[in-house]
């Protein structure tokens, strides 16, 4: 068992659409973690039909649920409980292409976190070491319980 299970236990996602599987580091500045893009991905068949390539807005999701919702986990202290989180703004460029089979390894690091919201610079390599995609990511962390009573 990874000493980050915590983490990945309170992730909101299903497995199917879990981009995390696992983290190498995490502190109050940042995280890094992994993730191989299944070679018989469902979104292969049809996102270029006759060359596959992962599509970017799932390249974003990935590194957003590493770099944001793993990070903010862990600045929160694993309390989670009754919270939303929304990704607010992305900026991301991209460099590469990823296809089918290919493992990432995504480093975010921490802009800011207040006033409920997470900003952070997001990288994304190959195993090779060779950047992917880089960019901004912020999110918002809402309690459920705060925003239901106005």
């Amino acid at each position: 068992m990874s000493k980050f299970q915590h983490i990945l236990d309170t992730l909101p996602y299903g497995p199917s659409f879990l981009f995390v599987d696992g983290l190498n580091s995490v502190s109050e500045e940042g995280v890094e973690g992994y993730y191989t893009f299944p070679k018989h991905a469902k979104y292969y068949d049809d996102h270029f039909k006759e060359f596959p390539v992962t599509p970017g807005v799932l390249l974003t999701e990935c590194m957003a649920q590493i770099g944001l919702v793993c990070l903010g986990t862990h600045l929160l202290n694993g309390n989670i409980e009754n919270i939303q989180i929304g990704l607010s703004e992305t900026k991301i460029e991209f460099l590469k292409p990823v296809f089918p089979g290919t493992k990432v390894v995504v480093h975010s690091k921490k802009i800011y976190f207040r006033f409920q919201k997470l900003k952070c610079t997001c990288k994304m390599y190959d195993e090779a070491g060779t950047l992917i995609c880089k960019g901004t990511i912020s999110g918002m962390i809402v309690n459920q319980d705060v925003d239901e009573k106005k």
